[in-house]
Order: C-alpha cells, then sequence, then structure tokens
C-alpha cells in the first residue's frame, strides 16, 4: 500500500496514529532502509516470519491502541530461536491482555535484530507558525539525556542537512571516536533530505520519530519510526 493510501486509511478510522508498519512502509517508499519487517496476524505466521527474516529477530505488539509498545511489555527482542520465540509470542499477548485488555491487536511485529551501530534520531514536528521543523542528533537514550540536537525548517538542502550533523557536540562520535569506525554521514543526509521530502509531500503529517537509526560504516537502518497525523 503506497504513502497516500496508508494515510487516508488512517485518518478514515479516525486514527492519528499510524502503526509502526505502517510507518516503515512509507519510509521503505521514500528510499530510507528499515530493518526488515513483517506482520503475523498468528503465532505459525510470526514462527514462519521469524524464519524467513532469520534469527535473532525482535517481536512488538502492533495495535491501533498502543503508542509506546515497552510500557505495556509489548516488545521483546534477542529472540534467537523457535521455542524463545513461541515464549516471546505468549508473554506478549498475556501482557497485552493484562495491561491494555481494551486494546485491538492487528498482530505482531516480526522484525530483524539490526546489529548495534551508532544510535542517531531524526525527528520533525509541526509549527503551527513556520511549519515543519526537522530535528537531528544522537539517538537512543541520548536524545532524552543530552538533549544533543539542531533543527532545521523545511525543505531542506543537503548544505543545511550536512550543517545539522556537524552542530552537534556529539559530532566526534560520528567521525569515529577512539578506535571506533566513522559513521556513513552521506547516508545520514540522505535520510534528513529523504524526510525533508515526505514532510513537504504530508503536510498532515504533525510529528515524526525515527528513533533509533543504528548508523554503520556504510550504510544505515531506521530501527523504529512513528507518524502521528493532525
Amino acid at each position: 500500500m503506497d504513502a497516500v493510501k496508508i494515510i487516508e486509511n488512517a485518518l478514515k478510522e479516525g486514527r492519528k496514529y499510524l502503526m509502526e508498519h505502517e510507518a516503515k512502509s512509507i519510509c521503505q517508499q521514500y528510499g530510507m532502509s528499515v530493518t526488515r519487517f513483517k506482520v503475523a496476524k498468528d503465532l505459525n505466521e510470526a514462527l514462519n516470519y521469524a524464519k524467513e527474516i532469520g534469527y535473532p529477530v525482535v517481536f512488538k505488539i502492533v495495535s491501533p491502541d498502543i503508542i509506546h509498545k515497552s510500557d505495556v511489555g509489548g516488545v521483546i527482542v534477542n529472540i534467537k530461536n523457535e521455542e524463545e520465540a513461541i515464549n516471546a509470542y505468549k508473554r506478549i499477548m498475556e501482557n497485552i491482555a493484562r495491561n491494555k485488555p481494551d486494546a485491538r491487536i492487528v498482530g505482531i511485529l516480526v522484525q530483524e535484530m539490526a546489529p548495534a551501530g551508532l544510535e542517531v534520531i531524526v525527528g520533525a514536528i509541526k509549527d503551527p507558525q513556520f511549519g515543519h521543523t526537522v530535528m537531528f542528533g544522537l539517538g537512543g537514550i541520548f536524545v532524552e539525556i543530552l538533549k544533543d540536537v539542531t533543527f532545521r525548517i523545511t525543505p531542506l538542502t543537503i548544505e543545511d542537512a550536512m550543517e545539522m550533523i556537524r552542530e552537534i557536540k556529539g559530532y566526534p562520535l560520528l567521525k569515529g571516536y577512539r578506535g571506533q569506525p566513522p559513521a556513513d554521514e552521506n547516508t545520514i543526509i540522505d535520510i534528513i533530505m529523504k524526510t525533508s521530502k515526505l514532510l513537504t509531500d504530508f503536510p498532515q503529517i504533525s510529528q515524526l520519530d525515527l528513533n533509533p537509526i543504528f548508523v554503520y560504516e556504510k550504510g544505515a537502518k531506521i530501527v523504529d519510526a512513528r507518524i502521528i497525523l493532525e
């Protein structure tokens, strides 16, 4: 399903929050690299998809009523084999039944367990006066603790994206620090520019978070994606 239909369907259903697989599908359509994923409707599908994607995998609950999946026990990472997958599936369903019993369940997102990389975030928020503002910074827990981020108003130029990357205090980490390989700046620039294009194409997006993005010496993978509509 293309981005227009994904957003139209969500709005028709009265949803402002895109489920993770929907947000990731839109990122894919804009040429961004995301972790491989499939939505399983039941345990058998989850096991088949885990085998197809290849262990280790991550299981996440898929529900239009659950935004913060970890808070309700809806995420289990580093599932290494079929036995662990069965246990993880059952545990997630038990957690949701206990913590969010009224939630509508679409299924389980089966996602590859991406190799660890330098974590960055690309985000955006829509200001009533200025329009979309794109944010870049160190991702994961760093964005919450250090708040080492920078901003630009869309539409962005490549020069804007380069400046955003180099303005953060953590930029030496991207260049390679104490024997660590440098992160692929060109891929980060590419993600920032494609995010700017996405926001220009869909002014009804009010908030976007790609966090974390694992950046490697060559390439990157978006591990989690969130899009909220007006």
